[in-house]
């Protein structure tokens, strides 16, 4: 079951810039930078009350998030939802039609399991489901 929005994920093309923009507009620092090899960006979150905010710059021109931005430019790339069986969570919308990108989940940024739904099934918006790596 789907818990609550876990964080918007927002395309970058210089992480640098937009964490300033970002530290000046939530009264903030990101609480927490790291690299995701397995999906080549760089990522920042922020913490606002009980929302969350990722940046995500490439770190490959190929990476989907580069294409990403090629395509659509910087913006929204996808919304997050926590859930606490992503196993559970893909098998019941995989029954309900939907396609799911990676069905078997994968290590993401910040300490959770990912696994992303087809925007094809969602009127255009990457969905990711995150789970909690105890």
């Amino acid at each position: 079951m789907i818990e609550k929005i876990e964080h918007i994920g927002i395309a970058v093309k210089d992480l640098d810039k937009a964490n300033k923009i970002y530290e000046q507009l939530l009264g903030t620092s990101p609480y927490k930078m790291e690299t995701v090899d397995s999906e080549e960006v760089n990522t920042s979150f922020f913490k606002t009350g009980e929302s969350k905010v990722e940046l995500l710059q490439a770190t490959k021109n190929e990476s989907a998030i580069a294409k990403f931005i090629a395509k659509k430019g910087e913006g929204i790339h996808h919304i997050a939802f926590a859930v606490k069986d992503i196993h559970k969570e893909i098998k019941r919308l995989k029954e309900t039609g939907y396609t799911i990108i990676n069905e078997k989940p994968k290590k993401g940024a910040d300490n959770k399991l990912v696994c992303f739904v087809h925007p094809k099934n969602t009127k255009g918006v990457l969905i990711e489901l995150c789970q909690e790596i105890p």
